[in-house]
């Protein structure tokens, strides 16, 4: 019987893999990579074999959708930011019967999802750039689930959430369950990115405090709380992708029956007009 033996709320900022290479910005998020790699560490240590990422770069605007491929492998170039993520090679294997019986729970309990087995169906960066870092630190499959829901209710997010709870523990699979996607999303407006050091700054501090005490519910283990807070946090603080990530991630955990407290692994840190951190939740 499978299991989720691990979630976690995670960052996936482009300026992660910029960090990599020589330049202004080389070494500046360190901590936040060093974050994935502890939590990936973690979660091997729990025997997971299984990456599913709740990824807020994945847009639809119809049903729910599952990338289950056999296999991913190819080289990303980000259609939003070419000049910060380019030639990105990655090869990983997937989970395709566990994206299929995602896709099936999810249906049966009325929110309609395709799993999907095309090669040309590539993987989004909020899937990548978690990868990138996590697979170094074990032999992960990993299966894609799209976050950025345009046209979604939240209720029917928490049925996908529940369904992927079902799906895993009726599967082998032992899990590491990701929400990628930021706190707050405020990007800085074209003109002003530069003038306010867009890169290492937030553009309010109304979210920035948000954040914050969204953090300090999390480590508290006011999840209930949250989660009663969670539209309208997402609404005024542009949450990323609507939160629907973060919708599923609870829902999967049991939603204001989950009793874990947060784990900030890391710092919370600004990047580009937005809220990030890495949180993981432990699974009881």
């Amino acid at each position: 019987m499978g299991e989720i033996v691990l979630s976690a709320k995670i960052t996936h900022v482009p300026t992660m893999i910029m960090s990599e290479q020589p330049g202004r910005l080389h070494g500046c998020r360190q901590q936040a990579i060093d974050g994935h790699k502890e939590i990936a560490r973690r979660a091997k240590a729990l025997g997971a074999d299984t990456i599913v990422v709740l990824d807020t770069h994945w847009c639809v605007n119809a049903g729910y959708h599952v990338n289950a491929n056999h296999r991913f492998e190819g080289i990303f170039t980000s259609h939003e930011f070419p000049q910060f993520i380019q030639g990105l090679e990655y090869a990983y294997e997937g989970n395709a019967a566990l994206g299929d019986l995602i896709a099936e729970k999810a249906t049966a309990k009325g929110a309609f999802t395709l799993s999907h087995q095309i090669d040309s169906l590539d993987l989004e960066y909020g899937t990548l750039v978690p990868m990138r870092y996590m697979a170094s630190e074990g032999d992960f499959k990993v299966v894609s689930v799209a976050a950025w829901c345009t046209v979604h209710s939240y209720d029917s997010s928490r049925k996908l959430g529940e369904a992927i709870r079902e799906a895993i523990e009726e599967s082998d699979a032992k899990v590491l369950l990701l929400a990628s996607g930021s706190l707050s999303h405020k990007i800085w407006a074209n003109d002003d990115y530069e003038a306010n050091n867009g890169t290492f700054t937030i553009s309010s501090e109304f979210n920035r405090q948000v954040d914050l005490h969204v953090l300090n519910l999390w480590q508290n283990g006011e999840i209930a709380t949250f989660l009663k807070m969670l539209p309208e946090y997402a609404d005024y603080c542009c949450g990323e992708g609507s939160m629907h990530d973060t919708v599923m991630l609870f829902a999967a955990l049991g939603w204001d029956r989950y009793t874990g407290k947060g784990e900030l692994i890391g710092e919370y840190f600004p990047s580009s007009g937005t809220g990030q951190a890495n949180v993981v939740f432990p699974v009881h």
